[in-house]
């Protein structure tokens, strides 16, 4: 994100009208979501709007192993995040957490609005990719997307628009809605990163390790702009000596 500034909003907010408006078309919202963090976030998320009666009272299906994994951890460690027991225990009270591959395709025949949290989160495997083939072709319902898409991956070929997008070796019709819902995200942004290194010892040298190219060098120019410290992108192969 060392090119771009998150958008000032409410993340609750923004999830509620994305359920709401698929919800009153009759779809269905799939949701590419990583299996550790993202995907109990949206459980949480969802069993609070659901509480305050701010979306429908629909079926919330979590379809990923390590996502099912990953709740439970949630609920035996409480004391290592910041939701209390009881909040945790509502969470997974509300989802329906699939186990077998048989419930899992039977996912693939919905009639009713409902909401898929599967992995993986940029669509790249998993069991996702067969809540994408069932419905991506339907205009009725949602593909939702919660973090940040790679370049190359299928979630960010399906947010840059694409009509169709390759499944197991055949191109799949996108007609559903696709959205991208990035006030979820867990990195810090452009003036984050920055604010960050403001607070450190002024370095010798700054490298930019992470991220896409265009990311990447916007962050090592806005580093020397800012502090005066030098910064570079190092290529493949490059050594430095430390």
């Amino acid at each position: 994100y060392g090119d771009r500034l998150h958008r000032v909003t409410d993340p609750l907010a923004d999830l509620a009208g994305e359920v709401n408006r698929t919800a009153a078309r009759g779809g269905v919202v799939v949701v590419p979501a990583f299996a550790v963090g993202r995907a109990q976030t949206l459980l949480h998320a969802l069993h609070e709007l659901k509480q305050a009666r701010r979306i429908p009272d629909m079926p919330v299906y979590l379809n990923s192993p390590m996502a099912a994994d990953a709740t439970r951890l949630y609920q035996h460690h409480a004391d290592e995040h910041r939701l209390s027991a009881e909040q945790c225990a509502a969470m997974q009270h509300d989802t329906i957490i699939v186990n077998t591959v048989e419930e899992s395709r039977r996912l693939n025949d919905l009639r009713y609005p409902s909401v898929i949290v599967s992995a993986s989160g940029m669509a790249t495997g998993g069991r996702v990719l067969h809540h994408l083939k069932a419905y991506a072709p339907d205009a009725r319902n949602t593909i939702l997307f919660t973090g940040f898409q790679a370049t190359g991956t299928r979630g960010a070929t399906l947010l840059g628009g694409a009509d169709a997008v390759k499944i197991h070796g055949a191109y799949v019709p996108v007609r559903a809605e696709v959205a991208n819902l990035d006030s979820l995200s867990a990195h810090a942004d452009r003036e984050q990163l920055l604010a960050w290194l403001g607070a450190q010892h002024a370095p010798r040298r700054v490298f930019v390790t992470h991220g896409d190219p265009a990311a990447a060098d916007a962050l090592r120019l806005a580093t020397e702009e800012r502090y005066g410290w030098p910064c570079s992108v190092p290529e493949y192969r490059d050594t430095a000596e430390l």
